[in-house]
């Protein structure tokens, strides 16, 4: 650069200095006017390179501040890009269903432990049912058994002995009814083999709007097989099955197969719902609670479609912690439904508040002129749906009680009037099928394989499959 300028400037002086000698011997001009003529040469030389310098400076400054400007402008564009990248990122984080943590081991064997000791309590309650025959026919052949019954009571009330008929019109002892269990508990090892071996069946009754009578809703009924194939109704092994505490188990095997079936029916239609019946035992369990929330907890991206029912007596009679485990059901979306109502004493605003969005009223009870309550049968379906409630007549067998529910604003029917209970297709458990109907329409009783039961217990063979 100062060799650059000193060049220049070299230049200048011979420039003014050769303009000034020209105009000397040239043009005649004396020595002072010639040197001042130089001397202003070289000064508007001087001032020009200045000049000229500045400009080219100026310009190449300009020129390296626009390209910083355009280089800062790239930098805050990536930074920016970056920025909604890392946004995205986190929000999908966020959003992400949990990775399957490595407890499921302890909970599979924990699982895998509790159908182990199902099983043991079959083979136990088995051997007690031949143990307690074997006593009864040892006491039929006692040679005087009627005997000594009738002497033992002549001891032990003698005022009913004096009145008592003879010893030999007696009927003979038999201690059988009085050892053996209520015959409905006949069925407690049916039901345990039929629990241990995963033969339990879903079926599904529609739920039509009223009059059109379109499918808007399912109710999934449990039905269990015995070994000889014979199908057993809820009716049938309920009352049994809480007795014995098995209904959290079936609730928990039955619940998880309805995700199944409404994930295949939100793939057809959309604007579906299926009922599951729920028993308060299931509530009140801690153990097998935690684990069907864990699992509605990971699909509650379905539960406006899944619908809890209870009944009305277990709604009513619900304790500190049955109504704990309906507010963690309802915080994670899922409603509620009411059923098996023997009266129509309802409070509308209360069964809002607990999360209850559908009430199922037997037809003949809102029909029945003779319940007395404080708002009248036909005003009923316009009192439920101030509170967002939904009213369903169920058991509906005849176009008469059809007819007489359209007067009272009943807008979904549920009954054999419409299609009795079917079976689902064992493909659509499994998730096997492609377009098949879920429904089996031929007959009520399936003659199809039994699903083969997971060793480490239904909640963990769903997760898997889920995953």
């Amino acid at each position: 650069m100062r060799l650059g300028a000193f060049f220049i400037a070299l230049c200048m002086v011979l420039i003014a200095g050769s303009a000034g000698v020209a105009l000397y011997f040239t043009f005649g001009v004396s020595k002072a006017e010639a040197l001042t003529v130089a001397i202003g040469l070289l000064g508007a030389l001087a001032v020009y390179n200045i000049i000229s310098t500045w400009r080219r400076t100026r310009a190449a400054a300009r020129n390296q501040l626009a390209e910083l400007a355009r280089g800062t402008a790239d930098v805050a564009r990536q930074v920016g890009e970056m920025g909604r990248r890392v946004s995205a990122l986190e929000s999908r984080a966020e959003s992400a269903p949990p990775k399957p943590r490595p407890a499921n081991n302890p909970f599979a064997a924990e699982v895998q432990e509790l159908g182990d000791l199902v099983q043991e309590l079959a083979e136990t309650v088995a051997g007690h049912e031949s143990k307690l025959a074997e006593l009864d026919r040892a006491v039929a052949a006692l040679p005087h058994a009627a005997s000594f019954a009738a002497e033992s009571a002549s001891l032990a009330s003698p005022v009913i002995a004096e009145q008592a008929p003879p010893p030999v019109a007696a009927p003979p002892v038999s201690a059988a009814p009085a050892i053996n269990e209520p015959p409905k508990d006949e069925m407690l090892p049916t039901i345990l083999a039929a629990v241990a071996a995963n033969r339990v069946d879903l079926y599904l009754q529609p739920i039509v709007t009223l009059p059109q009578r379109k499918v808007r809703y399912y109710e999934a009924m449990s039905r269990l097989r015995t070994e000889r194939g014979d199908v057993l109704p809820a009716a049938d092994f309920i009352a049994t099955a809480e007795r014995a505490g098995l209904m959290p188990q079936i609730d928990n095997l039955v619940i998880f197969r309805c995700v199944q079936v409404v994930r295949r029916l939100l793939a057809k239609n959309r604007e579906i719902g299926l009922f599951c019946n729920v028993s308060a035992k299931t509530l009140s369990d801690v153990t097998v609670f935690s684990q069907l929330i864990e699992f509605l907890d990971a699909n509650r991206a379905i539960a406006p479609s899944v619908i809890l029912e209870f009944t009305q007596g277990a709604f009513r009679a619900a304790g500190p912690i049955e109504n704990e485990s309906l507010s963690a059901l309802a915080e994670r979306g899922f409603r509620f439904s009411l059923d098996n109502l023997a009266d129509l004493h309802l409070e509308p605003r209360a069964l809002a508040t607990r999360g209850v969005r559908f009430v199922k009223v037997p037809g003949s009870l809102l029909l029945d002129r003779g319940d007395t309550t404080d708002i009248h049968a036909a005003d009923l379906a316009d009192l439920l749906a101030r509170f967002g409630i939904e009213l369903i007549a169920e058991k509906i067998e005849s176009e008469g009680m059809v007819v007489d529910l359209l007067d009272f604003e009943v807008r979904y029917g549920q009954g054999f009037l419409f299609s009795p209970p079917r079976p689902v297709r064992a493909e659509a458990l499994q998730g096997v099928a492609e377009r098949n109907d879920l429904i089996v329409t031929d007959s009520p009783a399936p003659t199809r394989a039994p699903i083969k039961p997971a060793r480490s217990g239904g909640l963990a063979q769903l997760a898997r499959g889920r995953a």
